[in-house]
């Protein structure tokens, strides 16, 4: 158990998202919001209410969902497709694949509960390969944004981007770490804190421990830089491999497997590219167990401020 605790927020990652969505609702008309029957989970049910018209429950039918958001999206609406992440680009990968991402459709696929965030549910109800899925495809965006203001400003960025994207939503409540007025941007990375010595590229729900663990270790007198890559694809090939030149050292962090995810963009960015000593936080080709919430769960599986210092330190020594 890690003896380091963040500050969070009440209100949970999705429903910062909720919220967005139906307030971006309000003066688009084109947004329309499809949900498996998981409304009051993903928090699509603020759009439900207030745009009833424009909102479709379809039930437990993930891939009849798909299929149906490529049709509204043919007919020029901006369809928002939701329901829990594992479910998503699991179950209806196919038409993801063929319908989605194969056709260019201007469809928005929104993944709730994403990592191990639905801490009591199980490996059934965790997605800790989505990231994998969806980046492998074709013309897919992927996303992770990593508190609520940027889960928030992803909802205009995605219906503004012509075309395919995924994003994942944590059930959890998730630390602030952007400061005000910041407006996300598909394809960049922001550089929260300055360093020489090691960079620290995290994402989605990790990005809070990220911070924490930085702020620590620059009490030991290592300074870290400090990366907040929420697009897993494209990734910000250029500002990674600036880090790379600069501090020739990078430890990347995600609630998400090592394979495939952010782990796999940056160190095949920069094995083409820069090649760094790159040390990766995620799960490490394995099944969570549940936990007894979200933030344990974190912990037990690697996820700790701790494991980020401990590779931090192994990557400079590595470095040198």
């Amino acid at each position: 158990m890690s003896i380091y605790k963040m500050t969070l927020p009440v209100a949970p990652q999705r429903q910062a998202y909720g919220q967005a969505l139906a307030e971006y609702g309000e003066t688009h008309p084109s947004v329309v919001v499809l949900d498996a029957d998981v409304s009051s989970s993903t928090l699509t049910s603020y759009f439900a209410k207030r745009h009833p018209a424009r909102f479709f429950n379809m039930g437990v039918t993930e891939s009849s969902m798909v299929d149906v958001s490529v049709g509204l999206a043919l007919g020029g609406k901006i369809p928002f497709v939701n329901t829990f992440a594992a479910l998503l680009t699991l179950r209806a990968c196919e038409q993801i694949r063929t319908c989605v991402a194969y056709a260019n459709a201007n469809v928005k696929l929104v993944g709730g509960f994403a990592g191990i965030s639905d801490y009591k549910d199980g490996p059934t109800h965790f997605a800790v390969n989505d990231m994998a899925v969806m980046r492998s495809l074709p013309n897919m965006v992927v996303v992770s944004p990593a508190d609520n203001s940027e889960a928030a400003g992803m909802v205009a960025a995605l219906a503004e981007y012509p075309g395919p994207v995924y994003m994942r939503v944590s059930r959890a409540s998730v630390p602030d770490v952007f400061p005000a007025g910041y407006v996300p941007q598909i394809g960049k990375g922001v550089v929260l804190l300055p360093g020489s010595d090691v960079s620290l590229v995290g994402t989605g729900a990790m990005l809070g421990r990220c911070q924490l663990a930085a702020e620590l270790l620059s009490k030991e007198n290592i300074s870290v830089r400090l990366i907040a890559m929420s697009t897993i694809k494209p990734i910000d090939s250029e500002l990674l491999c600036q880090a790379a030149l600069e501090t020739g050292a990078i430890v990347t962090a995600e609630d998400h497997s090592i394979i495939g995810g952010l782990a796999g963009a940056v160190a095949e960015c920069l094995a083409f590219n820069m090649p760094v000593p790159v040390e990766p936080i995620g799960l490490r080709d394995s099944f969570a167990r549940t936990g007894p919430d979200t933030e344990s769960l974190m912990d037990a599986c690697g996820l700790s401020v701790e494991d980020i210092m401990a590779a931090v330190k192994r990557v400079l020594l590595r470095k040198k």
